[in-house]
């Protein structure tokens, strides 16, 4: 099988991971909403680069201040609904042309932090199996998918509490491969060195140091201090940043 993670509206890329003719596995942020190395994205389609680029440099200094002030002054040069219906069409036509280069094909899918759950599963094409939590069987091994990020203040639908993580992990129960949308509470997979953030999981750590599965699949971190990584028996691997790399990973049976 094929994994990918923040494939932040990498059409073309994940059109030709489909081609390869190999299930796919989607571990969440599929529309790109603001790239942090470039400045492109949803939030600059409506806002301009320039104000990108200053909300960028507020949020990788966690000026949180400095970014409610920005958004006022943004929303002030728009009528409310006129704003919030740019931002959905945008966001309806990012999904559609991401979902349909899924069509037809063998896809699991779940969300990211900037995924907008309700629009996600209302795109996918048929073909595709959209996973909130739960268990699939593929290839032989018994992977379990859990979505959504960490909560921040941002607030955005993508996030989940870490209670809700906890209990969907859970559920889950022990599995060959763990895919999630976040990484462990480990530094080094956890810490992005160009955003400046820190989005570990706790209750991921806690799953992966009880059950002991032999593989962790998850993206999220797009520049991290280390794409891998041995918490006891398991291998932590970053899939992504699909966006930039356009690479799919292919999960192989590996010796614990």
């Amino acid at each position: 099988m094929l994994i990918v993670a923040d494939v932040h509206g990498n059409v073309d890329a994940l059109r030709r991971t489909f081609q390869m003719g190999e299930p796919v596995v989607v571990l969440g942020d599929l529309i790109n909403y603001i790239d942090y190395r470039t400045a492109d994205g949803i939030l600059a389609d409506v806002a301009g680069h320039a104000w990108v680029a200053d909300m960028i440099i507020h949020r990788t200094a966690e000026d949180w201040d400095s970014v409610s002030s920005h958004w006022e002054v943004l929303r002030s040069q728009w009528e409310p609904d006129a704003l919030r219906r740019e931002f959905q069409q945008r966001i309806e036509a990012a999904y559609s042309s991401i979902c349909e280069a899924m069509a037809g094909e063998e896809a699991f899918v779940t969300f990211g932090n900037v995924d907008r759950p309700d629009r996600l599963q209302h795109h996918l094409p048929e073909s595709a199996t959209y996973i909130e939590s739960g268990v699939i069987e593929i290839e032989g091994l018994t992977m379990g998918i859990v979505g959504g990020g960490v909560p921040s203040r941002l607030g955005v639908p993508g996030e989940v509490t870490e209670d809700v993580l906890a209990e969907r992990l859970a559920a889950i129960g022990p599995v060959d491969v763990l895919g999630t949308h976040v990484p462990p509470a480990i530094p080094q997979l956890s810490t992005d060195v160009v955003a400046g953030t820190n989005k570990g999981s706790g209750p991921v750590l806690d799953y992966l140091l009880r059950h002991q599965p032999a593989f962790h699949y998850f993206g999220d971190i797009h520049q991290p201090q280390a794409v891998s990584w041995r918490i006891g028996k398991t291998l932590c691997r970053n899939v992504g940043y699909f966006r930039a790399t356009g690479r799919p990973f292919r999960h192989e049976r590996l010796l614990r």
